[in-house]
């Protein structure tokens, strides 16, 4: 028996989060290429051409966000495979951004929808611009944290920072009248050379939090992604990622100034 319509909107909703957030993670860092040393993830002050990611989101809601996502920093595409918890069972969503448009498929989405894929309007942004803030972040130059400790295991150093009193808002939330006070918990990973290796973000108010965590599996690996056929496709409005976004059924938390993550504008 088919699903019924709530639980793809559920699906959908659940995607374009995950897409969204994905940038988020990408863009926690800056760049200071450096370092010659060998390691799995070395990129030897190259910036990468591909990255497989592991990507985690989890809120206070019931659900939780597993993904495997590849991206191609220098033909601007990415590809996840995210598994969504829906009731009793975990449903695979295959997700790729090609050109303008996200395209998302399900197991059922041909027997719901008509069609095995939906497209919804989406721009991304140049991706190599990301590729260049993996090679090695600049600590240095993160400011606006008071409290900062530094791990060290084995040639892994973590940094995490935190800062309280942070104006955060509700993914996807039009008005600025949504936005609540409350503390970010940001941790950067780096290897043997300086190299990203993982990067986790919590956002927290009193009464929810989100957890946004990225570990990164591998570095230039071959990788394809191309776009589903046009005959399998049923074509969505942009205002309908929109919707999803800001339906308020994911209550996923991001800093309402994101842009100056890691500067001294936080609140």
């Amino acid at each position: 028996m088919p699903a019924p319509k709530k639980t793809w909107f559920t699906i959908l909703g659940v995607v374009a989060t995950g897409l969204t957030t994905l940038g988020i993670v990408l863009a926690a860092t800056d760049p200071n290429p450096s370092g010659i040393a060998k390691d799995p993830l070395a990129l030897n002050g190259y910036p990468p051409k591909t990255a497989k990611l592991a990507i985690s989101i989890e809120t206070g809601s019931a659900i939780t966000i597993h993904a495997l996502v590849d991206v191609n920093f220098t033909t601007n595409k990415i590809e996840a495979t995210l598994v969504v918890p829906l009731v009793l069972a975990g449903i695979p969503v295959d997700v790729r951004f090609v050109g303008d448009q996200i395209y998302a498929s399900t197991p059922n989405f041909a027997s719901t929808i008509g069609k095995p894929w939906i497209a919804l309007q989406g721009n991304l942004p140049p991706l190599f611009n990301y590729s260049l803030e993996l090679v090695k972040p600049d600590i240095s130059l993160i400011s606006g944290f008071p409290s900062e400790a530094v791990t060290r295991n084995g040639y892994n150093v973590t940094h995490d920072f935190r800062r309280d009193n942070v104006a955060v808002t509700q993914l996807g939330a039009l008005s600025s009248n949504l936005s609540k006070v409350g503390s970010l918990n940001w941790s950067i990973t780096t290897g043997k050379q300086g190299e990203v290796t993982s990067s986790t973000l919590t956002v927290s108010t009193r009464h929810s939090f989100t957890t946004l965590s990225a570990t990164v599996l591998s570095y230039n690996q071959p990788t394809r992604i191309v776009a589903p056929p046009k005959d399998q496709v049923k074509v969505e409005s942009s205002a309908y990622l929109r919707g999803l976004l800001g339906s308020g059924m994911f209550s996923v938390l991001i800093p309402a100034n994101l842009s100056n993550l890691g500067s001294t504008s936080l609140s």
